[in-house]
């Protein structure tokens, strides 16, 4: 069920109208529960059951290990939980990625493999829920969670509907407090709060959707067709064309992904409930470590707090800290898909944070000197350092590998060819006029903080016309189809 059809619209109008109604606390939350397997299992049918599984083992194997003071037995639970998880993962997603790399290197060395493909479907949003029941069992682990108070509760916090198949990430250290009533300013009690529909989250949660809404059908979905003609064949085309459709394609998959998340957190919000911010202005980011304190937030600090502390982070050896960061960054890679372009667009960034932190260790002078404080300083940094998020960007895309250095080399070594330039604009006036309204967009956000809450608080009349503009774009303009999410295969 994507979140920009009727379908969706329909199925929200009755849960909030159910919720409305239902003056229980407690079957407002199994309604709410309720609601979310069937929002799962229109979208993924029988693989619910995957969903399902993964909620029972880490709520019981969450209670055992919380209950248990025999550290090995701790240890050996929290095997059991990161292998159960890890292994669904594992065998849907990367099953036939781990079939074709084993047939490759077999026939390389004569050994005739030729293991047949499983062809399994891949369950929407495994990447996203296992995560999130990986980090509940491992702070419950590491004493800074205590386990969900019922089965129930946990499988809420599982299987919410607005972030279940996209995200963002939600940890249960989150989520699972926003269940309770409070006690004071800050204690969680034990008993269920009643879900209601408050003015100023609906407005806000409102305006925070229809701006999703915007990302993702006025903008990502009308570059689309743009990107796929350029990248669908893109050897003889000349650098601005992949230019351009690499930037396209860079504002395609941050308009698609940070839309459908302003949608979760809006819908999320008109419920009571806050979801974690999973974008900050990413295209403004003025070094590789800022880019990923904006980009996927969720996701690239749940890497930061599960696996690179873990691994040792910056505490170890030099040598090691490179290491952590080209681990983490393969594997953040490597989870976006079974591809080798995942793989290679993980590596770059890794190698991006790892020159990062060596000049930044061995340089300090040239890290700290006072230029890169100043405006042209910090636009300087903005634009060098887009120059190779964008080039990142195309290994993410194009899966041929001659598709994809042709389009690298045209990329890099740029073309200039002033007589093309004016027939590659005209050819493709809708495409370049969207690139240059989000970069218009996208920097207003940017020197204008909380500008959808500033909206939101806007008289009824004038908030009433910023939505009626909002769609009208929508309506008059859409010139895409219903893309599916892009995040949908990971």
């Amino acid at each position: 069920m994507l979140f920009n059809t009727i379908d969706f619209v329909v199925f929200f109008v009755i849960v909030l109208t159910a919720i409305t109604i239902i003056k229980h606390k407690k079957y407002q939350h199994l309604f709410l529960l309720g609601a979310s397997y069937f929002f799962f299992y229109y979208s993924s049918n029988y693989l619910i059951v995957l969903l399902i599984a993964s909620t029972i083992l880490d709520f019981y194997v969450g209670k055992e290990i919380w209950k248990t003071k025999d550290i090995t037995r701790k240890k050996i639970l929290l095997v059991v939980s990161l292998a159960g998880n890890l292994g669904l993962l594992g065998f849907f997603k990367y099953a036939d990625f781990a079939i074709l790399q084993f047939n490759f290197l077999g026939n390389y060395f004569d050994l005739a493999a030729n293991i047949p493909l499983l062809h399994l479907a891949l369950p929407i949003g495994i990447s996203f829920y296992t995560f999130q029941t990986i980090s509940y069992t491992v702070d419950i682990y590491r004493g800074k969670l205590e386990p969900s108070k019922s089965l129930a509760e946990f499988a809420l916090f599982v299987s919410f509907f607005p972030q279940l198949v996209a995200g963002p990430i939600v940890r249960a250290s989150e989520f699972l407090p926003q269940l309770r009533e409070k006690i004071g300013d800050s204690k969680i009690g034990t008993k269920l709060k009643l879900i209601t529909i408050e003015e100023k989250n609906l407005k806000l949660g409102i305006t925070i959707m229809a701006f999703g809404f915007l990302k993702k059908m006025f903008f990502a979905d009308n570059i689309a067709p743009f990107v796929d003609r350029i990248f669908e064949l893109p050897i003889g085309q000349d650098s601005l064309s992949i230019m351009l459709a690499t930037v396209a394609f860079g504002i395609q998959i941050y308009a698609d992904f940070s839309g459908y998340s302003d949608i979760a957190i809006g819908a999320a919000l008109i419920l009571g409930f806050k979801l974690p911010m999973n974008f900050n202005k990413p295209y403004f980011a003025t070094s590789p470590s800022d880019f990923w304190k904006r980009w996927h937030i969720s996701l690239s600090s749940w890497l930061r707090d599960y696996l690179y502390i873990p691994l040792g982070g910056n505490k170890k050896s030099v040598n090691r800290t490179y290491l952590n960061l080209m681990t983490v960054m393969f594997l953040g890679g490597l989870w976006h898909g079974a591809s080798w372009n995942f793989v290679i667009w993980g590596v770059l960034h890794g190698i991006y944070l790892a020159i990062h932190k060596l000049v930044s260790d061995r340089f300090p002078g040239v890290a700290n000197n006072s230029f890169f404080k100043s405006r042209i300083g910090k636009i300087t940094s903005i634009i060098v350092m887009q120059y190779f998020v964008f080039l990142a960007w195309i290994p993410f895309r194009v899966s041929d590998v001659d598709h994809m250095l042709y389009s690298v080399q045209k990329y890099i070594f740029f073309d200039f060819q002033t007589n093309t330039i004016l027939n590659n604009i005209m050819e493709n006036k809708f495409p370049v006029v969207l690139i240059l309204l989000f970069i218009i967009l996208h920097f207003i956000a940017y020197r204008k903080n909380n500008i959808i809450l500033k909206i939101s608080n806007f008289g009824l009349i004038k908030w009433i016309s910023v939505l009626c503009t909002i769609m009208m774009l929508i309506f008059f303009f859409y010139e895409g189809s219903p893309e599916n999410f892009i995040y949908f295969q990971f």
